[in-house]
């Protein structure tokens, strides 16, 4: 028997967005699509240009709430840091702030990419006495 295509080009096409949601993210967001990827890290660009990452919090049928982050240096004076003359400088916190945005206004959305090696495997170490606790 040989192949049966029974599905028409755009469902595909449907499929193939789906699958690679991740890599382009999504264009013009719609409600489904961004209460999915609701208490997600993601970015944002909206359609006046601007670039940023949050966590969406909440979303209804006209807004989206996004914790967007922001990073703070600040030393004991309360002076924001920038040079270092050894070391490490000071730690860095990064504070959240709580924004509103038409979904209208919204241009593309995408999840934030973590990037992360694998753990490496290990092969089971053999215990070399008997389980005291399983008699």
């Amino acid at each position: 028997m040989g192949w049966v295509n029974i599905m028409n080009s755009e469902e595909l096409i449907k499929m193939t967005e789906e699958r690679n949601m991740h890599h382009q993210g999504h264009m013009n967001p719609s409600y489904n699509q961004c209460n999915k990827m609701k208490n997600y890290h993601v970015m944002v660009q909206t359609k006046d240009g601007r670039t940023f990452d949050g966590i969406i919090t909440e979303v209804d049928h006209n807004n989206m709430t996004i914790l967007v982050s922001e990073d703070v240096m600040v030393d004991e004076n309360g002076n924001n840091s920038e040079d270092r003359q050894y070391g490490y400088g000071r730690r860095r916190a990064r504070r959240f702030r709580r924004e509103v945005f038409p979904l209208a206004g919204l241009a593309s959305l995408a999840l934030f990419p973590y990037f992360a090696r694998p753990y490496p495997y290990y092969p089971p170490y053999a215990y070399p006495y008997p389980y005291p606790y399983y008699y």
